[in-house]
C-alpha cells in the first residue's frame, strides 16, 4: 500500500470513530461518504466512499482501495463493513445501515447480506455493474435468505459528478502521456 494512502486509510478508517453529533440525517451520512470518496481520489483510487451507521452514529468508514492494497475486494463498502465489524466486535452488523456514493456491485451486496445490514442508501447509479437495480436487483431476489431495504439517488448528482470528474481527469492524463 502506498505510504500516503496507508496514512489516509489509518487516519480516517481504521481508528474507531465516536461522533460528537448524536443524530445526523441521511444527507449528512452521504456527505461523509463523499468526503471519503475524495480521499480515495487523492490516493489515485476510483472515488467511492461508504459509511456504516448504527443508532445514529457512524461506526464504520471506508473508501475504495483495491489498487493500493492489491486487493480486488477492497471496495468502499467492504472497507466500511470491515471497519464497522471491528468497532462493534461482531461480523453481524444487525440494525446497521450503509450509505455509499455509488450503487453497490454484486460482491458488495452479498457482503451486506452476510453482515445483516438493514438498509442500504446509495447516491449514483452504476449502469455497468450495479446490483441494486441497474443491472440486477439482488435486494429483491426472493431466493436469498436476507434482504435489506434499498434506497437510491441520495445526492446522486454530487456523487455522480465526483466520479465523472475523476474519469475526465484520468482521460486527460492519458491523452497527455
Amino acid at each position: 500500500m502506498a505510504s500516503t494512502h496507508k496514512q489516509l486509510y489509518l487516519c480516517y478508517v481504521a481508528a474507531p470513530y465516536k461522533s460528537h453529533v448524536q443524530s445526523m440525517q441521511d444527507e449528512d451520512y452521504m456527505r461523509e461518504a463523499l468526503r471519503l470518496a475524495a480521499l480515495a481520489a487523492q490516493a489515485g483510487e476510483v472515488p467511492v466512499g461508504a459509511v456504516v451507521v448504527k443508532d445514529g452514529e457512524i461506526v464504520g468508514r471506508g473508501f475504495n482501495a483495491p489498487i493500493s492494497r492489491h486487493d480486488p475486494s477492497a471496495h468502499a463498502e467492504m472497507m466500511a463493513l470491515r471497519d464497522a465489524a471491528q468497532n462493534i466486535g461482531n461480523y453481524r452488523l444487525v440494525g446497521c445501515e450503509m450509505f455509499v456514493t455509488l450503487e453497490p456491485c454484486v460482491m458488495c451486496v452479498g457482503a451486506t447480506f452476510h453482515a445483516r445490514i438493514a438498509r442500504v442508501v446509495y447516491g449514483a447509479k452504476e449502469p455497468k455493474t450495479g446490483a441494486a437495480g441497474s443491472v440486477f436487483n439482488l435486494f429483491t431476489e426472493p431466493k436469498l435468505n436476507h434482504h435489506a431495504r434499498i434506497e437510491g439517488g441520495l445526492l446522486a448528482e454530487e456523487c455522480g459528478k465526483v466520479l465523472s470528474d475523476f474519469f475526465a481527469m484520468r482521460r486527460a492524463q492519458q491523452k497527455s502521456q
